[in-house]
């Protein structure tokens, strides 16, 4: 049968999509509610009518090959212009905007101003979801995200937010049991929480004038929120994210022993893809957000 008259696989194609945004057929599998088996399978059944390999397959990991990655370029376009025409044509006053934010942004700084988003958009139901890094408009899943980055992701329009400043935080219980904290290298005594990597860490004591500073207990924690939970229940020290700790160091549920900030390269930035704010709804959203970014103290 030819190309042409053939009917196009669609929920396979549908699959490929996600498992190629999210690089993980578990991932993908989550997200469409089936087994890792199905998603697998229908991936290599495209694979064997089409003749042609979409992942290259490791031991933790999928890779897309070149076929692949033209491949998702299309899908996610094509998807995407679909569920847009979709909303366009749909009879109702209300409309829906997705929106992905990081844990520390979702709970310390867009949280809190929901209620206010509600009171001045009422025709706009905003769906908050987690969001993990992205570097790409094919791993967005969200009508908008806000991501910590440089500002280069590929084919998103990316508008910085804010700056934010990195500075040792301590709980007040910890400060009465090992404190005073007069030196940096005063903090040595205590178990150093690390969020990803330890290169932050470094950083700051290069910069506070301590470039080979030694630690003796350290912990990773990949969660922010849960570092923020560890530093307040007096596990250890963790560097703040500010300004979303201003207000725990102004109420002392939180200490900031050392007025020495670490300014990162890296933003947070609010992305979507390109023209995407041409729809009013989503266009709101991402005005709202920036103007609140931007009157904050």
């Amino acid at each position: 049968m030819a190309l042409a008259t053939r009917r196009l696989p669609l929920t396979a194609l549908r699959t490929f999509e996600a498992a190629a945004r999210h690089l993980s057929f578990k991932n993908a599998a989550e997200e469409l509610f089936v087994s890792s088996t199905t998603v697998s399978n229908q991936i290599r059944q495209l694979e064997k009518d089409w003749g042609c390999k979409l992942f290259h397959r490791k031991t933790r990991a999928v890779v897309l090959t070149d076929s692949g990655k033209s491949l998702a370029r299309v899908l996610s376009k094509a998807f995407g212009d679909i569920r847009a025409e979709v909303e366009l044509h749909m009879v109702t006053t209300r409309k829906t905007v997705t929106i992905a934010v990081g844990p520390i942004f979702g709970s310390r700084w867009l949280g809190p101003r929901l209620s206010k988003f509600g009171k001045e958009y009422p025709d706009i139901d905003l769906v908050v979801h987690h969001g993990s890094r992205i570097t790409s408009a094919e791993q967005m899943t969200t009508d908008i995200v806000v991501d910590w980055g440089m500002g280069d992701w590929t084919n998103l329009e990316a508008t910085k937010l804010m700056e934010a400043r990195y500075s040792p935080i301590v709980s007040p219980k910890l400060i009465a049991q090992s404190g005073p904290f007069i030196e940096p290298s005063d903090l040595t005594k205590l178990t150093f929480i690390h969020q990803h990597d330890r290169s932050e860490w470094r950083n700051w004591f290069a910069m506070a004038g301590y470039p080979n500073q030694e630690l003796q207990s350290e912990i990773v924690v990949i969660d922010s929120n849960m570092v923020q939970r560890s530093v307040k229940d007096g596990q250890g020290v963790a560097l703040g994210v500010f300004p979303f700790h201003d207000r725990d160091v102004e109420d002392g549920t939180l200490i900031k022993p050392f007025d020495i900030d670490l300014m990162p390269d890296r933003a947070f930035h609010l992305l979507t893809r390109i023209n995407a704010r041409g729809r009013k709804e989503v266009g709101a959203v991402c005005n709202w957000i920036e103007a609140e970014a931007a009157a904050r103290d």
